[in-house]
């Protein structure tokens, strides 16, 4: 059995969106009343209180009616969130990690849990929790739930970018072949975690995958334009530092946390669409184990900020948890491995070359050439999970390589979809129309070994 979320938006009225702010306002409440405690008994030179069973006794201390329609249950979620948040940055910096910090900071707006037992799922109708002697809070969902109710153990009620969606939390068993088409954990493939290609994969069988996410790279960009031009139109009307905004600009921060949720959810289903695709991929090889390369390491490098803001809109942490959560589901294992020097050490030769400009490796002492992703993922699949960086057996090649994109859904994407971020007679746009038509989305190419490859000027295509 593994645990699955969903996110499903929530169809309120006036009333009932009051109400479920107040409900996160209240869990902000006992987050900053946590803060406050421990700052007294820090002043006080006493040991702060951490631990989820001390904190939940200073909250039944406090007497019911504290943190209005807040309940019980509800209130221990946000004592759960702030002492897992605590012993995590405790344990980080046990370990050496001096960046960590604890929790210390207030938050306006709390997500609160609630756990199977405490509300009630009627089709598209959720009971949430409130406190005793107030009234029954009933909402009405967006979309149906995935799950079905009796395997529902959680619901966590949230706020993203000014609107009120729910998490649900779901104990799904794990998916069951038929008889000889389940994964074989002999079989091992290597999985090379990158920007523009979020996963590229290495099978055992002469196959390898990669998926394109330059629709995602072209949504950051095009969203960091987006924002930068809206700064500049707002920054006369700006209010100045102690004087309050006026109502045009109250309108101008809703539109901004509206325009920024939109785009994490669309990058957010985009990296969703790449896990699966690997993972569907990986069950009709009957692929068993997954040898993804950790890159986390190249966050250390010190870089300017340019550098910076791409590593920042990669989100590694999270590219690896969904392909980890869809791997379970399916009964594939992923093991973590070193991942240093797979994409600048020739396969052939096991010689150091230059980083290349483009996306291919080409070898100058033995005039090896191949897809740089896709080397480096046939490298990630030979190597021993806790191992070191060094590759113990030949590294396999794959013949053919199988194309995927993802972000379909992404404005501009696509030649019917212009993207309204983008002015009107762009010049990029009439050269793309005007230039050779886009191969097909999931065309396979043989991959030829050793050959050689002709570089191209840039802009060439």
């Amino acid at each position: 059995m593994v645990h699955r979320t969903a996110r499903v938006g929530l169809r309120v009225t006036s009333g009932q969106r009051r109400r479920c702010f107040g409900l996160l306002r209240s869990a902000g409440d006992v987050w900053a009343c946590v803060l406050e405690v421990n700052t007294w008994r820090r002043r006080r030179q006493d040991a702060p209180l951490t631990s989820y069973q001390e904190l939940c006794r200073e909250l039944s201390a406090s007497g019911p009616g504290t943190f209005g329609e807040l309940d019980s249950t509800g209130g221990r979620s946000v004592l759960r969130r702030f002492s897992d948040a605590w012993f995590a940055a405790a344990g980080r910096r046990k370990a050496g990690d001096v960046s960590a910090r604890f929790p210390r900071r207030r938050r306006g707006l709390v997500p609160v849990r609630w756990y199977h037992g405490t509300f009630t799922l009627d089709g598209r109708r959720v009971r949430i929790p409130t406190a005793r002697g107030t009234g029954p809070l009933w909402v009405r969902l967006a979309r149906k739930v995935p799950y079905p109710v009796d395997q529902v153990r959680s619901i966590t009620l949230l706020c993203e970018g000014g609107r009120l969606f729910l998490d649900v939390t779901a104990e799904v068993p794990i998916t069951v072949y038929p008889p000889g088409e389940e994964p074989d954990p002999t079989r091992a493939a290597g999985v090379d975690v990158g920007i523009i290609h979020p996963y590229a994969v290495a099978g055992p069988g002469g196959e390898a995958l990669l998926v394109s996410g330059r629709a995602i790279r072209a949504e950051h960009r095009m969203h960091l334009a987006d924002t930068k031009a809206r700064q500049r139109a707002a920054a006369r009307r700006a209010p100045k530092p102690g004087q309050r905004g006026s109502r045009r600009w109250r309108k101008y921060r809703v539109r901004v946390r509206r325009v920024e949720g939109r785009h994490r959810r669309r990058v957010r289903q985009a990296q969703h669409e790449a896990a699966r695709t690997v993972i569907g991929w990986a069950v009709d090889q009957r692929v068993g184990m997954l040898k993804v390369g950790d890159p986390r390491g190249v966050l250390d490098l010190s870089a300017g900020r340019r550098h910076n803001l791409r590593l920042r809109q990669w989100q590694i942490g999270r590219l690896l948890q969904i392909l980890t959560d869809k791997a379970a589901l399916a009964g594939i294992t992923v093991h973590l491995v070193d991942e240093r020097g797979t994409s600048s050490t020739c396969p052939a030769c096991r010689k150091r070359v230059s980083k290349p400009r483009g996306r291919t490796l080409s070898c100058p002492h033995c005039q090896f050439s191949g897809h740089r992703d896709i080397v480096a993922a046939a490298s990630i699949a030979t190597r021993t999970p806790g191992g070191g960086s060094t590759t113990p057996t030949a590294v396999v090649l794959p013949g053919v390589v199988t194309h995927r994109r993802v972000g379909r859904h992404l404005p501009g994407a696509g030649r019917s979809r212009r993207d309204p971020r983008r002015p009107p007679g762009d010049v990029r746009v009439r050269m793309a129309r005007c230039g050779p038509p886009h191969p097909l989305v999931g065309s396979r190419s043989p991959n030829q070994r050793g050959s050689t490859t002709t570089h191209r000027t840039p802009g060439e295509r």
